[in-house]
This record gives structure tokens, sequence and C-alpha cells, in this order.
């Protein structure tokens, strides 16, 4: 029984502060004395407790700590606690930390991967960080030996034959065997680690070639849809022409009167006229008028090439019977066109790896030809140059039925037969690309380029002509000879020898490359020179002097100017000194060669094609001679070779054309 005389000592929860939660130690404590204080005098012999002073008083006590909102709030914290909460709150932070390490929850269980490793995690661990294994025994009790210690242990051994001595080499062994076992394990896990990296690396290849294949079917997807663009366009022009010539038609009409005799009376007879009066004039519009040819570039650029490894082959075929002479192509897996000395000029889908149609108008074999968006310009030995419009081919890659029955299986591929062998297009196929012919020069074409209205042929006749693309007519004409015995004569005069010019060589073409831009000109000879013109005065420029034989290919951009020639080389000039900026030498002739914003690419008389990268300043070969390398078979000589972001064409001796990536 409590002493009625006892003081009730109950703490003042307001001298605690408001953060501090009841379930706190100090807070269970003084809430646990008052409420066994407050029971003692309940449970007391009192005949009636609510008279007596002392429950009255503790009754106050309670109701007056229970009314503060300092303890309302604490028991409500209480109230939402969790049973885990209240019992992490009497454990300390480090049995928290290896509670939570030891608990795994039961989705990481279920997922457990297989493996075919005989080692545990732990065994994993204790080799993988044998330091952190042994500093984490005993570190804390862990006593500063001092140096007296040391110098006692590293005393003498004792002698072998001892009891000591066994059990200290059976510890060293014991240790060393451990060692071992460690290793061992970390040997197993760094090959199990290459074996899951090798899996991966597996995975990911088979992901790329899947993603290639969708690339490669969304690229045809897009030609497909661009050359039905193209088709829509042409009948779309047609229409608005023939709009055009209707309303035409109709504003040069005259309109009859209703009873159709209008001014018949005082209209001369019929016969008194003369029948070409009646026919519309060529000036007035009404006739038919030849619609322009317009240049129709791609809208969107093939970019399967550039995710192939640099040297890989994307396709050869069989694209003539004799030598290739020149090739060109517009665009990566757009079209090509292609000239051997079989006389034969073949037009090629490089999407598809098929031929659309061979080009007839040449009585010889072509020399030179380019391929500019649809428009391509050929030079033969016949002496003449043609110009064509590639779009007006009857070609359709889905499949076409143009030369078929209607009867005729739709869905067969375009110019092929089933059993899949190559076959020749339908002779009627490009018989709407010629657009006209220019006839000038007195001997074979052997170069010429051509930029929008401008066309410049070098031929066999020593000479350069000028062509007016729109007018279809020679508008200048620049002599070789001429200009080389002005040079040499100009030289004499200043009494400082120079060599302008030498004997050409017979075997080689008199011009063997040329280049235009605008009104800037270069051309490379035979005589090994290389004159840059300037077409509007019809003047030579500068002359380059450097190589010892001819000149067979040149390119040129802003800054330089790359020539390959005969004599074994390829040397890079600067046009705004005219000096050698870089040469390159090789064991073969240079007979084409060509330059992309990374890579110059030449034909040097072998069956690979060189390749010199700009950016990382190496040299490489790229072709048939070392893919076939392994396969014991020796390739043809490559004899040309072009370039365009990194898509590569190349010709060779027997016509085989190979494309590739580099």
């Amino acid at each position: 029984m409590a002493d009625p005389g006892q003081k009730d000592d109950f703490p003042d929860p307001s001298s605690f502060d408001d953060d501090v939660s009841v379930i706190s130690t100090r807070g269970v404590e003084a809430f646990g004395r008052k409420v066994t204080s407050t029971a003692s005098h309940l449970i007391g012999t009192i005949a009636d407790p609510t008279s007596h002073p002392h429950y009255t008083r503790a009754m106050t006590e309670v109701s007056r700590q229970l009314s503060k909102p300092s303890l309302q709030r604490s028991m409500f914290s209480m109230a939402r606690t969790t049973p885990t909460d209240l019992v992490r709150s009497r454990l300390s932070t480090t049995e928290i930390h290896s509670r939570a390490l030891a608990y795994v929850p039961d989705e990481l269980l279920k997922n457990i991967p297989e493996d075919e490793n005989s080692y545990s995690l732990f065994q994993g661990f204790k080799a993988s960080f044998p330091e952190f294994a042994e500093d984490s025994k005993g570190k804390k009790h862990r006593r500063r030996v001092s140096r007296g210690r040391r110098l006692l242990e590293e005393r003498p051994t004792t002698p072998d034959g001892t009891p000591e001595s066994v059990h200290k080499i059976k510890k060293e062994k014991s240790t060393m065997m451990h060692q071992l076992e460690m290793l061992s394990i970390r040997k197993n896990m760094a090959s199990a680690e290459i074996k899951e990296i090798d899996a991966k690396l597996e995975n990911l290849v088979g992901m790329r070639k899947i993603i290639l294949e969708r690339l490669a079917d969304l690229e045809k997807d897009e030609a497909l849809l661009e050359h039905d663009i193209v088709e829509v366009e042409t009948r779309l022009e047609e229409a608005q022409d023939m709009a055009a010539e209707a309303a035409s038609f109709a504003e040069h009409t005259p309109a009859r009167s209703e009873d159709g005799q209008g001014d018949d009376e005082n209209a001369p007879g019929f016969m008194t006229q003369s029948i070409y009066e009646k026919l519309p004039s060529v000036s007035s519009g009404s006739g038919p008028t030849k619609r322009k040819p317009r240049s129709i570039r791609r809208k969107s650029a093939p970019i399967l090439h550039e995710h192939f490894e640099p040297g890989s082959m994307i396709r050869s075929m069989r694209a003539h019977q004799d030598s290739i002479t020149t090739l060109d192509f517009d665009a990566p897996f757009g079209l090509m066109v292609t000239a051997a000395m079989d006389d034969s000029v073949r037009v090629w889908d490089l999407n598809a790896g098929r031929c659309i149609g061979v080009l007839d108008g040449h009585t010889a074999s072509v020399r030179a030809l380019q391929v500019e968006d649809n428009f391509l310009a050929t030079g033969s030995m016949d002496a003449t140059i043609r110009l064509w419009d590639l779009s007006k081919a009857h070609y359709d890659p889905q499949g076409s039925s143009f030369g078929k029955e209607e009867d005729d299986d739709e869905d067969a591929l375009a110019f092929e037969n089933p059993s899949d062998l190559p076959v020749d297009p339908p002779a009627n196929s490009m018989a709407d690309c010629p657009l006209f012919t220019l006839q000038a020069h007195l001997d074979e074409i052997t170069a010429l380029h051509f930029r929008g209205n401008v066309l410049v042929s070098g031929s066999a006749d020593k000479t350069l002509r000028q062509w007016d693309l729109e007018k279809g007519r020679c508008v200048q004409t620049l002599d070789v000879m001429w200009a080389a015995a002005q040079a040499t004569a100009l030289s004499q005069d200043n009494d400082t020898w120079r060599q302008t010019n030498k004997a050409p060589d017979a075997s080689a073409d008199f011009v063997g490359a040329l280049q235009v831009f605008e009104s800037a000109l270069a051309c490379g000879t035979a005589d090994g020179m290389v004159r840059l013109w300037d077409l509007r005065s019809g003047q030579v420029h500068r002359s380059l002097v450097g190589h010892t034989g001819p000149v067979t290919c040149l390119q040129f951009d802003d800054v330089h100017l790359v020539t390959g020639s005969l004599d074994r080389s390829i040397r890079i000039w600067d046009l705004r000194t005219g000096s050698i900026y870089d040469a390159y030498a090789y064991d073969n002739p240079i007979t084409s060669m060509m330059f992309d914003q990374r890579r110059i690419v030449a034909a040097a008389g072998e069956d690979v094609v060189k390749v010199y990268d700009k950016v990382e300043g190496r040299h490489w070969d790229c072709g048939a001679g070392i893919a076939e390398a392994d396969e014991a078979k020796s390739p043809a000589i490559v004899e040309r070779v072009r370039i365009r972001d990194g898509y590569m064409v190349e010709g060779r001796r027997d016509g085989i054309v190979g494309v590739w990536t580099c």
C-alpha cells in the first residue's frame, strides 16, 4: 500500500524536447513510473476513492499531462509507429546494418541465375578481397606489437627437426595452399566472366545483324518510294504541259457564232488562202513543246554501308565479258554505269545488283563517262559525246511488265528469271534516255567532265572543247599544243630554262584527265604537265611541273589538287601556291584515282585498291586480292575505281565489278 504522505513526483513532459518521441528510453521510463504510481493508489483500501484527495490529485495530474499538445503528438506518433520500428529502436546501429545485409528478399532468391561455377559467392568474395577478409578478423581487438616483440620474432629460426620447425613449415604450407586455392578461385572467376562477356557479345552481334537486315529493308523501301515519287512527278509535269497546251490552243482558236454564218461573207475563200497560213505557227505556242530535262536528285542519303567494317565486300557482279574501260555511279546504292572494250554501256541498280538496260548509240568503245544525278555523259572512240537522261528508263524495281505480256507473273523481279541467272534486260528499256549528241572532235574522246550546263571534253586530237549543254553546241576550243608552245617561248624569253613540255608517251592518252568548276579547268596530259585554265580568257593560268609520266587521273577541291600518273606516284598540290603538298609512290603505274572527304583510293596495277586514310594517315589495301587470298584465287587487275562517302566501286580487267566499303 502506498504511503498517504508520499509525494507524487510526476515528470513534467514540458521539460522534454518536442522532437523527442514518447518511445524513447527516458520517455518510456517516466511514463511507466507515472502509471505505476497511479495504479498503486487506485488499488489501495479506500472506501471512496473519488473522495480521497490523493486520487483526485493524481487524476488531475494525469488529465493535465494528457491535455498537453507535445504528449498528444508523441502518442499519435507511437500509434503510427510500426512494430518493426519499435524493435529497431532498441537495436544498435551495427546490429541493424548486419541484419539488413543478411536479409535477402524473396524476389532475389527466386531469380538466382544458374551458374556452372563450383565455388560459392563467399569463396569468391574471399578470393577477390583477401585483405578485407583478413582485416575484418579481430580488427577492433588488434594490439600494437612493440619493437622488442618484433625483434624477438625475428630471431634466428629454430633448427630443422624440432617440433617447432615442423609446425612452422606445416603452417607455411597451409598458408601457401590457401593462397593457391584463392588464385584458382580467382582464375575460374575470370574465366567465367570472359565466357559471360563472350555470350553477351554473341547476342549483341546477332542483334546487330538483325538490325542491319532491318535497315537494309528500310533503305530498299525508301528507294522504291523515291522511284514512285519520281514517276508521279513526271506524270504531274506531263499533265500540266498538256493542260497548258490545251489552254493555249483554246486561246488561238476563233470562236464561231451561233448561226454559223458570222464572218463567212467577208471571209476570203478557203482555196484562195494558203494552207500553211492556216497551220498554227511555232511562235504562237500552240504546238507541242519539248520539255526541258530536269535534274532529279535523291531526297535521302543511304547509310547502310557506314555500318559495315572497312574493307567489307557488299556485292560482286559480272558486268561485262571484257576489260572495264570506265565506270561511275551517282550515290551509294544508286545507279551505276559501266563501259568496257566489248563496245557496250550498261546501267545498273546497285541496290538490287541488277542490270537496268543497255545504252545503244555509240559505234565504238566508250572511254570516258560521268554520272551526275540522273544525267549521264559518255565519250567514245567514235569522237562523239552523248547525253542521256537515266530517269526515263523503263525500269520498275518492284517488278516490271515492260516488254512482257499481261499474263506474266506480276510478282516477278524486274528483268530476272526464276532460276536466278543473270539475263539481259529488254532491248528497248533505255529507248527514251538519249537527249542529244555533241560532235566536233576529230579523234576519240579520252576525258570529259561536266558541272551544271558546262561540259569540257578532251580528245586525242590534242584539243579541249567547252560545250553549252543548254544549246548543245561547242562554245570554245582550247589547243593544248599551242599552250605548251607559248609556255616554252615565254620561258626562253626569260632566259631561265624550265621544262614545260616533253615528248608525250605514245601509248598513253594525250588528255588523260580533266575537271571543270565554273570557269576553272584542270587538265592532265601525256607530257606529265598539269595545266590550270581560265575558261573566261581561254589561257593557261598556271602549269604544275612534277610528274615524269603521263597524267591519267586528277581531282581537286577548294584547296588541293590530287593527280595520278604512270610514273607510279600520286601527288597532292596546293592550289594556293602551286607547290607539291605531299606525294606517295607505288610499285605500279596509277590508272585511276578518286578521293572523298576522308580517303584517297587508287588503282595501281594490282588486284587490290590502294587506300590512303587522310584522317589516320595510314595506307591499306581493299579488294578481292585480300578477300580471295585464303581461297587460293588470283583476281584480275583493277583498272578503274570510284568512291563516294566511303562507298567504293572498282572495275577489273575480266569485266567484274566489285562494291566495297572503305
